[in-house]
């Protein structure tokens, strides 16, 4: 990799590398490996290392940012974060299939489009970041391209909207969050509970449910719905 393209990557990557033979083995497929009879080292054992760094980055933030996920939820939305085809997309939009080094056959097969291929480069470019810079520049690498993911699709998926609008408001770090009892009636067996959700002490959304935490998920659907998101 030239210096030009090497600069490039690192601009889409939004990372400057202090030792760039990190770089150059996260992009280096096991044909060319092997089609250069080794040597040149390839992005496989990144790949492995990568795979946990991610698990551990997205594993931390979806358990600290979604209480209201159970475990089952949390698992589910965990794979959806780290399947080839979201990492595929992940890859593609920092165009990691520009810079990769393939032997021929897999350059005529078009391998540098190839889901698997792309996806283990992102993977390994995770690894290489790591190791370049620490789990702190890995974390905020990773989390660039998750915490828009979180908050537009898999959790909306989940009907979390309490979530979602936490990942939202999060943005700004200026403004809170709270969720206020307005209102209840029934017996113990069979209540009903009004909650209102109010952002920076302005409410933005009401919702109404057999529990607390179930009128919280309506208030913030319908706060949700006030900003625009449209919604299952």
């Amino acid at each position: 990799m030239n210096e030009v393209d090497c600069q490039r990557l690192q601009n889409y990557l939004n990372y400057e590398f202090n030792n760039r033979k990190y770089v150059k083995t996260a992009l280096t497929h096991s044909s060319y490996a092997n089609e250069t009879k080794g040597r040149y080292q390839s992005n496989e054992r990144l790949e492995f290392l990568g795979d946990a760094v991610l698990s551990i980055v997205v594993s931390d933030h979806i358990f600290r940012n979604c209480p209201a996920l159970p475990e089952g939820d949390l698992t589910k939305l965990r794979a959806h974060l780290v399947c080839e085809k979201t990492l595929y997309e992940f890859a593609k939009s920092v165009h990691i299939g520009e810079f990769l080094m393939l032997s021929y056959g897999e350059k005529k097969n078009k391998g540098n489009e190839r889901h698997s291929i792309l996806a283990d480069a992102f993977e390994a470019m995770i690894a290489a970041i790591y190791l370049d810079g620490g789990l702190d520049k890995a974390q905020e690498f990773i989390l660039r391209f998750i915490l828009p993911e979180v908050a537009n699709s898999a959790i909306k998926n989940l009907n979390d909207y309490k979530s979602m609008l936490q990942e939202i408001v999060q943005r700004n770090p200026e403004s809170s969050l709270d969720y206020i009892l307005i209102g209840e009636e029934g017996p113990d067996h069979s209540k009903k509970f009004w909650m209102k959700v109010c952002l920076n002490n302005q409410t933005i959304g009401k919702g109404e449910g057999k529990s607390k935490k179930e009128a919280e998920q309506q208030a913030a659907k319908a706060a949700l719905e006030q900003m625009g998101y449209e919604l299952k």
